[in-house]
Order: C-alpha cells, then structure tokens, then sequence
C-alpha cells in the first residue's frame, strides 16, 4: 500500500470506525479529541494537509490546551516531511513506532468460537475496561466512543465456562473491517484467545460482504505482531507520534 489515496482509504475508514468524540479540521488536519482517552482519539492526523504547518500546530496547540489536553501530532504518510521535522525542532519526542496491517478476508481461517453482539452490553463494556485496566473518566470516555460508534460493528466475547476473559471489536465500512480492542485478561493470555477472537470477527464480517481487514499494533508488540503475521496479515505503513516536551 504505496499511494497516498490507498493510505488515506484507511485512515479514513479508521477514524469513522474509532470516532473522537470532537473533531476541529485546521488545513487538512483532523484536531481529535476524546478526554484523552488512547491517543488515536486525542491526536492531529493529516488528512489532506495544504498551507502552512506552523500554522497547523500553533492552532492546534491552542485547541487542545483549551482543553485541558497535550497536544499529541500522529505522523502517518499523509503527513509532509516537514511537519516530522518541524515538531522535532520543536522539542517534540518521537513516540510509539506503530504499523497499520491489512489482510485479504479469503485468506484468514475463520471461527465462530465466540458470542457476537451488535450492540455493546454492560458486561462487554465492564470486561474490556476491567482486562484493559480502563477507569474513571477514562472508562466514561472510552464507553462514549464505543456508543458513537455509527457504523455497522461487532461486539464479540469469548469465554472459559461461564467467564468472559476475551473481547474484541469489528467495525465494518466499504468492503473493510477494523479490528478494535483486542484485550485478554491478564491470566487467559497466551491460550490462542486473541486469535479466536480476531477468526470470529471474521466469520461475522464475512457474511456482511467485506473483503479485507485492518488493524493497527505497536511495533514493539511482538507478541501481537506475530499473530497477526501468522493469520495472514502484512504491513501497510508505517506511523508514530510526537509528543509535547512538557
């Protein structure tokens, strides 16, 4: 996934499927705000970028701290060289090396293993905020986004008797679904759950017409990044963010 329109074909689809809950557009650039809840939701992504940069920044400086949230830029390939290396004269720190994946649905063994819900439950929402360790305003806002969520999407579950230890979240939108929130908890991990979760995401979105899949994991997540490799995931790009010296 080379061009620019393939990239932002998936940034697109991944920020209606994940929505902040405020969004400010300053030359090409999505300001995304969601209490500061993951960075995905509280961050600059360029979308279509024109102008002036520094320009960018000092009006987006100004919109998050309004806010009461630090200013985190998310630099994918939309963005211009020169907006890396002008946070960078900033003071901003490199942070978070991540990758987005994208995979072919024909070639991903499915399972329907877990329960799938298309709404989100009460005990869905308690699981993953108890697995994830989400409290407080963020377990508020983390739940706002979930309720925002307008597009066609899958709650799903798996459990060990009558316990749920897996959640895990698809959202499906032109001929692609996103993998969200693929949590074990602590002591059901490395028993294959987050694969079941991620072959039953795909036996639900299978039937809805999709062709491929993405998802987006930290470069230093080994664990996860070999999962997704062994089900037959590959790189599409490249992101990180710059974070405020303060």
């Amino acid at each position: 996934m080379n061009t620019t329109n393939d990239v932002l074909a998936i940034e697109e689809r991944a920020i209606n499927a994940w929505p902040a809950l405020q969004t400010i557009m300053v030359g090409g650039w999505a300001l995304r705000m969601s209490g500061g809840f993951t960075k995905r939701a509280n961050s600059v992504n360029a979308l279509s970028p024109r102008g002036s940069f520094d320009e960018v920044r000092i009006a987006a400086e100004a919109v998050f701290a309004s806010n009461g949230l630090p200013t985190i830029f998310r630099i994918s390939p939309l963005a211009p060289p020169e907006a890396d290396i002008a946070l960078e004269a900033q003071g901003y720190s490199h942070f978070d090396p991540s990758l987005f994946m994208t995979a072919p649905l024909e070639g991903i063994l499915c399972a329907s293993n877990a329960e799938i819900d298309l709404v989100p439950s009460v005990e869905w929402l308690d699981g993953f905020a108890s697995a994830n360790g989400v409290t407080g305003s963020m377990r508020q806002s983390h739940d706002a986004i979930v309720r925002a969520i307008a597009l066609p999407a899958a709650f799903v579950t798996i459990r060990d008797g009558e316990r749920p230890v897996g959640f895990g979240l698809g959202v499906l939108e032109r001929g692609f679904v996103g993998l969200f929130d693929i949590v074990v908890v602590p002591e059901a991990r490395g028993r294959g759950i987050g694969r079941e979760l991620t072959r039953s995401i795909i036996f639900w979105v299978r039937s809805e017409g999709a062709e491929y899949a993405y998802l987006n994991v930290r470069s230093a997540n080994k664990v996860a990044l070999n999962l997704y490799f062994s089900l037959g995931f590959n790189e599409a790009y490249a992101y990180h963010y710059r974070i405020p010296p303060t």
